[in-house]
């Protein structure tokens, strides 16, 4: 190998290198490497080359140690901290003076010196590229070992009278810089200080490497903004920042209107234009202490520290009036949604406070422009119950859900037992929103629990039961299916027929339904015979408790009479919906086996008059 042959020439002494070298050497390696680099010659040739030389006494120096402290050092990946271990072994083993580091800058066409004396003190010093004469800038073009007896080319005073070697840190055969050793035995340990200056050049490249690829593995190649992970780990560090100072902190969250179209319209050229003038926009009005970064294909953030919502808005109404004001060619002015959600007052967990302000950016697409302005909404400004902000948050969780494993179940299930119910009908619209995102779940049965309300109260009223028990009978039937919140999306959307496990788990809605979502709730216990009884049969084949005949509570055999008419009429991933005649047939079939005989009689009299507003 190239490292192993016999150098013959002072030039070829001066360039070993590393370009054959694609990672540190091992430990065992580097020990046999400098043992054998580090035998002086039996005449040293500087000896001979100098009149005044003296001859370099005989040193005993534990190469092992000092070689398996640098195996233990090449661990570390911050450049000032290398140096300064590097500085420690040198100045151990081999009794060094002082060393200087300088890595060559490109902008600045200079080589910055580190120098640290045996003290641990830091000297700088700045060496330019175009001062020919300087030593150091000599041997970083000329690649060769330049030994001087005194330092004054580095105009420090200090060390004055110390002889030292400036050796080439050479990288895969390029010269990243020069490291300086202060050593008067420098003449028997050449190749040994070539070998360090080339292990150390090859260590510092592979950081500065590493640092251009962690600016560049967070950093989104469109728009230069942090792209998603980089924005969630600046929005981690500002949160721990803002719990610690006890500070408000904003997220204000934008989405380019229509970008579906222009994509698909005028092309993805054009929607990168768009999003790449919004990302400007944003660059442009961020604050020192701000970030911004590209949360998802064209929805752009900014987290806002020491900023609470009112503060939030006035950035981003500016920011809205600027884009209001740039034309793109064939799309017309720059619109965007905005959402904001501001820390601790909104949430304080970084997974909610980002739902949140996604979930404000949903409702301001909902509610478009007011004279002629994107709608600004804070997560602030609507109730959690608001139809439209129920809808939004369960699209932005189920598609949130895998990336950011935020349980919209558990969440939703907090919010409605923790709800202050003042009313019936207050009690009647939370209801009614929790069985609409339940319902939501399963695109195939949009509606369900509504019409199986509808369809109960009116089968409770042709039985003449009192009018209170049929307003029961109506809001148990609404929820009737709130157990589903606790089933697993893949089963309860899966387009086949459900395996034996999957449907054991099906199976497990009525009590989940009960226990967990009602039982704790004081306003809806009455609620879960109806919840947890309306799957068993009479003839005791049912479940979850096999109950049978009059063991099942009249209110659970009423919704689940409605719930078989309206699966059967309403359309499947498997089949359509089954005609009126149909469905009363295979009704009148189970009458007596699974649902109750004279509850199906009593039904297919008013079916009639229900099927027309399915």
């Amino acid at each position: 190998m190239e490292q192993r042959q016999s150098y013959k020439t002072e030039e070829q002494k001066s360039s070993f290198n590393t370009s054959n070298v694609t990672s540190p050497l091992s430990a065992a390696k580097l020990v046999a490497k400098v043992n054998s680099l580090a035998i002086p010659p039996s005449t040293p040739r500087r000896a001979t080359a100098r009149v005044n030389s003296v001859i370099p006494e005989k040193r005993n120096v534990d190469y092992k140690s000092m070689v398996d402290r640098f195996a233990e050092i090449n661990t570390l990946n911050d450049i000032n901290s290398y140096y300064f271990a590097v500085h420690k072994i040198l100045t151990k083993y081999l009794n060094c003076s002082f060393t200087a580091f300088g890595l060559y800058n490109e902008t600045s066409k200079c080589i910055n010196l580190k120098l640290i004396d045996k003290m641990d003190n830091i000297y700088s010093s700045k060496i330019f590229g175009s001062d020919s004469e300087n030593p150091v800038s000599q041997c970083f073009y000329t690649r060769k070992l330049i030994v001087k007896d005194d330092v004054n080319f580095l105009n420090m005073s200090y060390f004055q009278g110390h002889k030292v070697s400036i050796l080439p840190m050479i990288s895969v055969n390029r010269c990243i810089g020069v490291m300086l050793i202060a050593d008067r035995h420098v003449d028997a340990s050449e190749k040994l200080y070539n070998f360090i200056a080339n292990h150390i050049a090859l260590i510092m490249d592979n950081m500065s490497l590493m640092e251009k690829s962690q600016e560049h593995i967070n950093t989104d190649s469109l728009t230069q903004l942090y792209n998603h992970r980089g924005f969630q780990e600046c929005l981690n560090r500002e949160l721990t920042k803002a719990e610690s100072d006890n500070t408000e902190l904003s997220v204000v969250m934008l989405d380019v209107n229509n970008i579906s179209k222009i994509n698909r319209e005028l092309g993805h050229g054009k929607g990168d234009e768009v999003i790449k003038l919004v990302a400007e926009k944003v660059k442009h009005n961020l604050r020192k202490s701000d970030v911004a970064g590209r949360y998802g294909g064209d929805e752009i953030a900014m987290i806002l520290p020491n900023t609470d919502i009112a503060e939030a808005k006035y950035i981003a109404e500016y920011i809205t009036y600027s884009l209001s004001c740039c034309f793109v060619d064939d799309v017309g002015p720059v619109k965007v949604a905005v959402g904001i959600a501001s820390y601790p007052d909104c949430a304080k967990e970084q997974e909610k406070l980002l739902i949140l302000a996604e979930q404000a950016m949903y409702i301001s697409q909902a509610k478009g422009y007011k004279d002629g302005m994107s709608a600004i909404i804070s997560s602030a400004d609507f109730n959690f119950w608001d139809d439209a902000a129920l809808k939004s948050y369960a699209e932005i969780i189920s598609k949130r859900h895998a990336q950011m494993g935020v349980n919209f179940e558990e969440e939703l299930l907090h919010k409605f037992n923790s709800e202050q119910i003042n009313s019936q009908n207050h009690l009647e619209e939370i209801a009614k929103s929790l069985a609409g995102a339940i319902d939501a779940k399963d695109p195939y049965t949009k509606g369900h629990s509504t019409s199986v309300s509808r369809y109960s109260e009116a089968l409770a009223r042709a039985c003449n039961l009192p009018e209170n028990e049929v307003e029961r009978i109506s809001l148990g039937a609404l929820l009737h299916d709130v157990g589903k919140i606790g089933i697993p999306e893949n089963v309860l959307k899966k387009p086949d027929k459900l395996s034996d496990e999957e449907w054991n788990i099906m199976k497990q809605h009525p009590v989940i339904g009960a226990e967990k979502v009602l039982q704790p709730n004081e306003s809806l216990r009455d609620l879960v015979p109806i919840v947890k009884y309306h799957h068993e049969h009479v003839d005791g084949t049912g479940y979850p408790e096999h109950l049978k005949g009059d063991q099942i509570p009249l209110a659970a055999k009423i919704v689940a009479v409605a719930d078989a008419f309206h699966a059967l009429v309403s359309d499947r991933p498997y089949r359509k919906g089954l005609g009126l005649e149909t469905a009363c047939d295979i009704l009148l079939q189970g009458a007596g086996k699974q649902w109750d005989g004279d509850l199906v009689t009593k039904f297919i009299q008013i079916a009639p008059s229900l099927v027309g507003k399915i």
